[in-house]
Order: C-alpha cells, then sequence, then structure tokens
C-alpha cells in the first residue's frame, strides 16, 4: 500500500485542512483520514468519505491494491457501533414482546452486521426485506 499512502498524503496536502493526518490498515486494507478543521462539520463527514472513497478506490486500483474502505474521522466505526447496538435492542424487544421488529433502512453491509451479530442468537432470526434504498432487517422471535 506504499503508493496509496503515498497519493493519499499528496491529496490530502491539497486541501489546506487545519489538521490531517491518515493511518493505514494493510492487514485490513482500511485507511481512516482524522480531519480537525473548524469548517468540517459533522454533516460534512459522509460527503468527505464519498469524494475520498472514489478517489483513493480509484488509485488503489490503478496499482493493484485490491479494495479497501475509507473511514473519516470515525464516522464508520461510530456508525458500526450504534447499528450493533440498534441490533440488541431490537432482538431485545422481540424476544420480550414476541413480535417481529423491523429496522430503519440500511445499506448493504449494515444489514450485514446486523444479521451477523444476531446469528448466535437462538431465540431470534434475521431477514432482508424490501428493495434498493429502502431494504431493511427484519427481526423474527423464535418459538
Amino acid at each position: 500500500m506504499k503508493n496509496l499512502k503515498e497519493i493519499t498524503e499528496q491529496i490530502l496536502g491539497y486541501f489546506n485542512f487545519r489538521e490531517v493526518r491518515s493511518e493505514f490498515d494493510d492487514e485490513r486494507k482500511r485507511v481512516s483520514i482524522y480531519i480537525t478543521d473548524e469548517l468540517i462539520t459533522p454533516k460534512d463527514v459522509p460527503v468527505l468519505i464519498n469524494c475520498f472513497n472514489k478517489i483513493l478506490k480509484l488509485v488503489a486500483k490503478k496499482y493493484d491494491e485490491g479494495p479497501i474502505t475509507v473511514d473519516v474521522n470515525n464516522y464508520h466505526k461510530e456508525r458500526e457501533k450504534l447499528v450493533i447496538e440498534l441490533a440488541k435492542a431490537g432482538a431485545k424487544k422481540t424476544v420480550m414482546t414476541q413480535t417481529d421488529v423491523v429496522l430503519p433502512p440500511m445499506n448493504s453491509f449494515e444489514r450485514h452486521l446486523v444479521h451477523e451479530e444476531l446469528s448466535v442468537r437462538p431465540d431470534v432470526k434475521t431477514e432482508s426485506i424490501g428493495e434498493g434504498a429502502a431494504r431493511r432487517v427484519v427481526i423474527k422471535f423464535i418459538v
């Protein structure tokens, strides 16, 4: 990932952020970017992730680095925690009420997190329903 590291540092330099640093996890193929700048709001982070994701995935492809994941200011890490907590709360409610719980729409990665988190529970099962952006997970009670 040497080329990717060098090019990432170069690209980040063009933005003139007050403070920026990046970390590379070669094993997990993950690029984490940390930006400190008063002009960056929490609403901007998903947009930055999308932009850096597109740019860095093209760079990774050019240098045969394989698929990579890009995270800015731990947005993905925090989102993963939130989705897992939502899955646990949904499972608890399903068991307590013995009724299905429908979670809000999620992307494929987030749905995968829910399925994976609840797969070890013998009292519930999960299914994805819906199409496109409306696709969501249903947590069902197992009698």
